[in-house]
């Protein structure tokens, strides 16, 4: 019986650190694009640089969220035993 909970711990570890690495590669994927467009359209229309930095903080924001929806059910993987 002990080595039945020692798999389904292993298995909780394994499954959260997958849901981080995955759970986080399209965020970062999706923050590096909009960094750099940001970047150029800056310097194309550099008197509208603060509107365009506002669009995206907010497109930012709304990214990482799904970032920590994947934190979010790590730590449930974590720490919510059965």
């Amino acid at each position: 019986m002990d080595d039945l909970m020692y798999y389904a711990k292993a298995a909780r570890y394994i499954a959260a650190g997958l849901c981080m690495a995955i759970g986080t590669v399209g965020p970062a994927l999706g923050q590096g694009f909009i960094g750099s467009e940001t970047v150029k359209s800056i310097g194309k229309y550099p008197e509208s640089a603060s509107k365009i930095q506002g669009a995206m903080l907010v497109s930012m924001g709304i990214i990482e969220s799904s970032a920590v929806y994947a934190l979010l059910i790590a730590v449930l993987l974590l720490f919510v035993s059965i």
